[in-house]
């Protein structure tokens, strides 16, 4: 076998086999243009998706359903919780960190502005304290340091 031959057969190997409905996708170019895609994830929500916004770093997906809650979803498809919305809001906006949530409603032509708090539970569990069991505690994180 000619050797630039075998190059050319290596290079189209893949394009040929595929990797399936979630591989890539090269559409016949259109006037020397082309647009590749491939599907990296997918879910289903538990109500028609009417609007959706991801947080700036990529780790939170809103989405506004037609059961009128916001799902907040980690970029994996975890659910992390949801948010229950009037039946006029129409659409999601969040602020650059994902710490407020704003809604825009079209039944009553109003804006709301909701702000956010991830809590997460840590197992503590024979880990040594200091005062009372059920005090609460707050773990503030400072990512905006220069």
């Amino acid at each position: 076998m000619n050797y630039r031959l075998f190059l050319v057969a290596a290079c189209l190997f893949p394009i040929f086999i595929g990797t399936g409905s979630a591989g890539a996708s090269t559409p016949a170019p259109v006037g020397g243009n082309s647009v590749e895609w491939q599907l990296e994830k997918s879910w289903i929500t538990p109500a028609k998706p009417l609007d959706l916004v991801y947080s700036l770093d990529n780790k939170k997906v809103f989405i506004l359903g037609a059961d009128h809650q916001v799902r907040v979803y980690e970029t994996g498809g975890r659910l992390l919780g949801s948010i229950p919305v009037d039946s006029g809001v129409s659409a999601i906006d969040i602020e650059p960190r994902g710490t407020k949530l704003y809604l825009i409603s079209e039944k009553d032509n109003s804006f709301s502005s909701l702000a956010l708090d991830f809590v997460s539970t840590i197992n503590i569990q024979g880990s040594p304290f200091m005062g009372r069991v059920d005090a609460p505690v707050i773990i503030a994180v400072f990512t905006d340091f220069e």
